[in-house]
């Protein structure tokens, strides 16, 4: 039986998801699908728009069978951190293949650049154009010679680096993406959650593109703005202590943070080039959330948090479970962990922000389980 990881933010899940997913159905009959998903936040720096709770109903309703939580340390940083925690997690699950959308789909190419980039050269390469001010995509295109910087592809390649660097008996295996993540395009069934996210911003209906009942679950659409201004201003003598508020790009912020009217004239106001919109975009999260750089004293695995599972993800844990090194827990109780402590902090500030007090409760109550 194969046992098949699947990294993901589902912000929301899409038609696209669940091709992916069918499409690792149709290679790999016989197999346990496990999805490392993040939680309230996301490595691209959007708040998501469907709960942790409800994104794992989706999941076990689509042939999922065990959803884990990628911690919000993990989840809201640079695509490098993103990849240590999950795939850490990932093998101490014993997963034996990774399946991911990749829009250049050449596992051979990804491998090599990723021995590449593992090389003294290739980090002195990065420096280098990092200097020069190209943003960190950019600096991977260059360094590489190959042109990776699109999003899929750059975390497949920080996958295959992990497996790498840590001797993971992990296999990466690549599935076409059938769309592009940046698109806004909304003529087919199949668009990417970019594209959801904006037709939700603008009040249009998405049902075409989700594969669920988007009346049965919540789906928040806040507007950060306001706290935001008000967390710059309030804390614009320690902004440079919030983790990714580097480079002087504090006094940038509160030079421009009251000429702003909204949060997408602020980006412009505060971008340059070195800077991607989802760098900018985890530095916001990370200051409303206020994020220290000095938080984690401990960034390794250090426990393994089960948001749901089916019967058939219940057997494989039990079997599992007696070899695996680090604690499975479901939620907070008799734990003292710096990264479950933040992650409970974040759930309370998300609760605030979507305005939906009941997540505490859900937050405290433990996984879903779909018999």
């Amino acid at each position: 039986m194969e046992v098949i990881g699947i990294i993901a933010e589902y912000n929301p899940f899409t038609n696209g998801h669940l091709y992916h997913i069918k499409k690792i159905k149709e290679m790999y009959n016989d197999s346990i699908i496990i999805a490392v998903i993040s939680s309230s936040f996301t490595q691209r720096g959007n708040i998501s728009i469907i709960n942790k709770w409800d994104k794992t109903k989706i999941c076990l309703e689509n042939d999922i069978d065990l959803v884990i939580e990628l911690p919000y340390f993990y989840s809201s940083q640079s695509a490098d951190i993103f990849s240590y925690g999950a795939l850490a997690i990932l093998n101490y699950l014993k997963v034996n293949k990774i399946v991911f959308g990749s829009e250049l789909n050449d596992i051979k190419k990804l491998y090599n650049d990723a021995r590449v980039s593992l090389s003294n050269e290739y980090d002195t390469s990065i420096k280098k154009y990092l200097n020069e001010g190209y943003n960190y995509p950019s600096c991977i295109s260059l360094a590489t010679k190959l042109n990776i910087n699109t999003p899929n592809d750059i975390l497949g390649l920080t996958y295959i680096k992990e497996i790498i660097k840590n001797n993971y008996n992990i296999t990466p295996v690549s599935i076409k993406r059938t769309n592009d993540f940046h698109s806004t395009n909304v003529d087919s069934n199949i668009i990417s959650a970019t594209a959801i996210r904006n037709l939700l911003k603008n009040n249009k209906d998405i049902s075409k593109y989700v594969p669920f009942d988007i009346n049965k679950y919540k789906i928040y659409n806040p507007d950060i703005f306001k706290i935001l201004k008000y967390k710059i201003n309030s804390d614009r003598n320690i902004l440079n202590t919030f983790r990714t508020v580097d480079e002087g790009i504090d006094n940038r912020l509160i030079k421009y943070i009251n000429k702003a009217s909204s949060i997408e004239e602020f980006i412009k106001l505060i971008k340059t080039k070195r800077y991607t919109y989802n760098k900018i975009n985890r530095m916001f999260i990370h200051i409303i959330t206020s994020f220290q750089k000095s938080e984690i004293t401990n960034d390794k695995v250090s426990y393994i948090r089960i948001l749901g599972f089916n019967k058939k993800g219940k057997n494989y844990l039990n079997a599992i479970k007696k070899d695996i090194s680090i604690p499975l827990i479901t939620g907070y109780k008799n734990i003292n962990n710096e990264m479950l402590n933040l992650e409970y902090r974040v759930t309370l500030i998300y609760s605030i922000l979507v305005n939906d007090e009941s997540l505490i409760e859900k937050e405290l109550k433990g996984p879903i389980k779909d018999f």
